[in-house]
């Protein structure tokens, strides 16, 4: 198209982050006829599918394009773990993404550069080129918030967040309604001579760009959004979420069992795909499951081994991990499989709850489904997720809030049997609390996309701005 406009959007490496880098794109050029996208993927080892998800993409719309960029070598010799790997692949990656820029862009009419969330690198390249950028930040605005303040702490009292560590203080993060248990705290924020500088650099970053798209809506996060609103020192706000992919493809096994349940009368236990627990904790969720009577389908994945990274394999032989005579007791009313396509099982009419580890895009879907939650929060920024779910909106059972996988307790099955009776089967729940609650939600989730919900608006803010 001759007049045809182009963003350059930098997702953060791995799939999670492509997928929603992808999503608003398709928002994107679905309302702007006039507007190009083209993704700069950087590639990694350990993310083997990224190739065949954006040929697919690809053929969806011609106006999505796709640069493959080959990560650079880390200075680490063996990475411990895939946060440092995923921090330093980008911090190598800004010389590489300069030339791309200015070798296929410079020349065309590229009106912004959009980066991931943690590229504070990225902005400094767009910034360098005298390029307007924005970043989009696919965590909660109450999150944000925590990360200004945690920013705030530091530079104007000279104090480090992660001074709280293993404290019993309630912080005073105004992007939440309660004081913010420091037990909650990300562990990123906790490591003070590793991870927190990121957080750090990045609200400082944030604080200077021209917009930020967030992935929430105006109508879930309603106090975090005005707190932040009213902050003369934060950039533009465009929530424009929950943006969910619907394209995942049901798998015909998951499925046909699940057609074969009653409505609303299956949990689903599912924890992203590097969540895992070891033998002893799986034991006490199969000993609840069975107490519980509850229909239940069970993604199951493999702890990772000392100095692994990337996502966790399925478990080749669960009968082995979990309690003898599980499979012969639950066979009539439950599944285990492995990896799990989650959106689509979510969509599914049988699914009436889900033990979710609190992933925010796991959270948007649990919405737009309006399936009722229970957290089981595990690393990144889930715990805080968890406590703004539980304690701050009430909509969601607490498990485990303060539950961290990188330094696990034992969660007893008593704990997790209490909570599968208070998502499935407790009916003041069902009629005056939970259940209500994600229904009015699913409804809001999808109102605001449509002309005249606020979604709508800021996306309609946001393409005017490109456009200008």
């Amino acid at each position: 198209m001759e007049n045809t406009k182009q963003i350059v959007f930098i997702p953060g490496p791995g799939m999670g982050h492509l997928v929603a880098a992808i999503e608003i794109g398709k928002l994107l050029i679905s309302r702007a006829n006039w507007l190009s996208i083209v993704f700069f993927v950087i590639d990694l080892p350990i993310e083997t599918r990224v190739h065949t998800y954006t040929n697919q993409s690809q053929l969806i719309n011609k106006r999505l394009l796709f640069l493959h960029l080959s990560s650079p070598k880390t200075q680490t010799n063996h990475l411990s773990n895939r946060k440092t790997l995923l921090v330093e692949t980008f911090n190598n990656s800004k010389e590489l993404v300069r030339n791309a820029i200015i070798q296929n862009f410079m020349t065309t009419s590229l009106v912004g550069v959009v980066v991931d969330m943690f590229s504070d690198k990225m902005i400094q390249v767009a910034t360098e080129l005298g390029l307007p950028s924005y970043v989009f930040f696919t965590s909660s605005a109450a999150f944000l918030g925590l990360m200004f303040y945690a920013q705030i702490l530091k530079d104007e009292h000279n104090q480090d967040i992660s001074d709280f560590n293993n404290s019993d203080t309630l912080l005073p993060v105004s992007t939440y309604i309660h004081p913010l248990p420091a037990k909650v705290l990300p562990n990123a924020m906790l490591d003070k001579i590793g991870r927190l500088h990121l957080t750090l650099s990045t609200a400082r970053m944030l604080r200077k760009v021209k917009g930020i798209i967030i992935k929430t809506f105006v109508e879930f996060e309603l106090h975090s959004m005005n707190t932040l609103d009213n902050d003369d020192g934060v950039s533009v706000l465009y929530p424009i979420g929950p943006m969910i992919n619907l394209n995942h493809e049901p798998d015909e096994s998951i499925n046909s069992w699940l057609d074969e349940q009653q409505d609303s009368s299956v949990l689903f236990l599912c924890f992203g795909s590097y969540g895992s627990f070891d033998e002893e904790q799986l034991k006490e969720i199969a000993v609840a499951l069975d107490h519980s009577g509850c229909r239940f389908l069970w993604s199951l994945r493999q702890p990772q081994g000392k100095g692994e990274i990337g996502a966790s394999d399925d478990v080749a032989h669960p009968e082995q991990v979990l309690p003898d005579g599980f499979f012969t007791r639950s066979m009539n009313r439950g599944k285990v499989i492995g990896w799990a396509p989650q959106a689509a099982v979510l969509s599914h009419r049988s699914i009436g709850g889900f033990i979710t580890h609190c992933g925010w895009n796991s959270i948007l879907e649990s919405l737009w489904f309006g399936v009722p939650i229970a957290t089981w929060p595990m690393y990144a920024e889930q715990q805080v997720n968890a406590f703004e779910m539980v304690v701050d909106l009430e909509i969601v059972v607490d498990i485990k809030m303060e539950y961290r996988s990188e330094s696990p307790v034992l969660v007893t099955a008593e704990e997790i049997e209490c909570a599968i009776r208070r998502l499935m089967f407790d009916s003041k729940e069902e009629k005056n609390g939970i259940r209500k609650k994600m229904e009015e939600l699913k409804e809001k989730s999808r109102k605001t996309l449509f002309e005249g919900g606020s979604s709508y608006c800021f996306l309609e803010s946001l393409i005017t701005e490109f456009n200008d």
